[in-house]
């Protein structure tokens, strides 16, 4: 049985908060870069922008939640039940 691990504090969520902001900026940073050196066109740089941007975006919030302890197994969830009124 795996020992219960502490809930992510302040800490945590700065750091959650920073690697998102880094996130952002970098790969705005990759996708502005490829366009100015003529790699992307015009309109392959709006599907990026609005397609895979968001999707970047996900997956590094996923790493990042997993790296800083936001993940949650099966053992952390708690039944729900409906309040009688």
């Amino acid at each position: 049985m795996n020992a219960p691990r502490p809930a992510p504090g302040p800490d945590a969520a700065r750091a959650f908060r920073l690697g998102i902001v880094a996130g952002a900026i970098v790969g705005l940073a990759v996708a502005v870069s490829l366009y100015w050196y003529g790699t992307l066109t015009a309109f392959a740089f709006g599907y990026v922008l609005l397609l895979l941007y968001p999707i970047y975006l996900v997956l590094v919030a996923t790493a990042l939640s997993v790296w800083l302890g936001y993940d949650k197994d099966v053992t952390s969830l708690r039944p729900v039940y409906r309040t009688e009124r």
